[in-house]
């Protein structure tokens, strides 16, 4: 098939380029010409697994493109994804400017497009979007006489740092139609990616797109719920490895999403808990649970700094901390909301001096924070005369460090193990004071 993808950021890189992989002719559209001349470039605007080796392949057997020119990509595309940003406005919403923008440039250029048969010609919402926007889109386009236009819903449900996998070998596919000859025509597109049984959901546009926010928002719910139960945990001596493994074995509950850490951060969870708190806003539908999901996140990036401030009685003015990963999750570079910058927040505004290293999202950091920090290009490079450790990303490279080295290098042999990748015992019998999530230990802040 003709494919045009609308916006090649995350999402509409990766799809595109999935697409291309399986013999699908693809171009890629930006109104961004500095991205679109990396891509031109054989580079790609960040970092995931695997991509870039399936951009390079498909651009050169000719089957992947990218440009600027939206009317020449779509009036030659049979399916055409809008894949651009919808980032949370100040309310909490999801903001749509850049969708109807894109919708608008859609109808210029497809109005006299001649019209063809039922699902010829199919504009596909891959945006995370609010309930309702599918038929606002199909609307616009209507009015300004693409009535010969099918609209439909496609939501992505990629991981960062195992997206490729994700689009190639998906747990579901799910569209979101009006015509079933709609339906069909996905179908045949993602038949490739679904040999394996995996289900084809057909719904309507509405549960389409309530489907990905419901996806996010349970996602987000068992990492509040674990987190919560970890700060419990810290109280009362009991320790959070143990009750994990308690629940998690129970097939109702699984492991996934089980692992208490700092909250949760990146492009999707925060911005689509608050974009269905919206949603209950404006239908006056109490989000009673998202409201609360969403308040127990913002504390928990309170936690490490929090640990860290009672360890040093308060006093954190001169005292230089290393943290080991900025980026939101591993194996990306992506920093939005990640829980190591309200860290780096804190400790600057304590007086504290923050050395930092990450595999992938230092030159993000740096864009962000200048010269405020020290950027280490390897990871013991960081701990150098530290008065102590927060790791706070669980890149694999720092499961297993070497103890000796990190304990040489410290000035004050301490860890705040934001991921409880170690094993306290382990830890403190080689002599560092350790402080995990949740596992039954606790600093207390001296009395005033």
């Amino acid at each position: 098939m003709k494919v045009a993808v609308i916006g090649t950021g995350y999402v509409g890189l990766v799809t595109g380029t999935c697409l291309a992989e399986c013999g699908n002719d693809v171009v890629g559209v930006d109104n961004n010409q500095k991205k679109i001349a990396v891509l031109n470039e054989n580079r790609i605007p960040f970092y995931e697994p695997g991509l870039l080796e399936l951009v390079l392949r498909n651009r050169r057997e000719g089957r992947l493109s990218f440009t600027t020119e939206l009317n020449s990509a779509v009036r030659s595309s049979n399916l055409i994804f809008i894949a651009v940003g919808t980032p949370q406005s100040e309310a909490g919403d999801a903001d749509l400017t850049a969708v109807f923008s894109v919708v608008d440039a859609l109808a210029e250029a497809l109005k006299s497009v001649p019209a063809g048969k039922s699902g010829e010609r199919i504009v596909i919402a891959k945006s995370t979007v609010p309930v309702g926007t599918n038929a606002k889109i199909m609307d616009r386009l209507m009015e300004k006489g693409c009535s010969h236009v099918d609209v439909a819903s496609n939501p992505e449900f990629l991981k960062e740092g195992a997206a490729i996998d994700d689009f190639m070998k998906p747990d579901r596919v799910v569209v979101g139609v009006r015509k079933p000859e709609v339906a069909e025509v996905l179908r045949e597109l993602y038949s490739p990616f679904l040999r394996t049984e995996r289900p084809f959901l057909v719904m309507t546009p509405e549960s389409a797109e309530m489907t990905k926010y419901a996806a996010n928002a349970m996602l987000a719910t068992k990492i509040s719920f674990i987190n919560e139960m970890a700060n419990l945990c810290d109280v009362l001596g009991a320790d959070i490895n143990d009750v994990r493994k308690g629940i998690g074995h129970d097939q109702r509950i699984g492991f996934q999403f089980l692992f208490p850490g700092p909250g949760y951060g990146g492009s999707c969870f925060p911005k689509d808990v608050e974009a269905i708190i919206a949603m209950g806003r404006h239908t006056e539908v109490p989000m009673n649970l998202m409201q609360a999901v969403d308040s127990v996140n913002d504390a928990q990036k309170q936690v490490l700094f929090k640990k860290i401030r009672a360890h040093f009685s308060g006093q954190l003015e001169g005292k230089t901390l290393a943290l080991w990963g900025v980026a939101f999750k591993p194996r990306t570079d992506d920093i939005r909301e990640a829980p190591a910058l309200t860290l780096i927040d804190h400790l600057l505004s304590a007086g504290a001096k923050v050395r930092i290293h990450d595999p992938e999202a230092m030159a993000n950091v740096r864009e962000l924070y200048g010269d405020k920090l020290y950027y280490a290009d390897r990871p013991y490079g960081a701990l150098e005369g530290a008065d102590g450790l927060a790791l706070v990303t669980e890149w694999p490279e720092f499961r297993n460090p070497n103890y000796t080295v990190m304990k040489q290098l410290l000035s004050i042999p301490v860890i705040f193990d934001g991921r409880n990748l170690y094993d306290q015992k382990h830890m403190e019998s080689l002599g560092f004071t350790y402080y995990g999530i949740g596992r039954g230990r606790r600093a207390k802040l001296p009395s005033a």
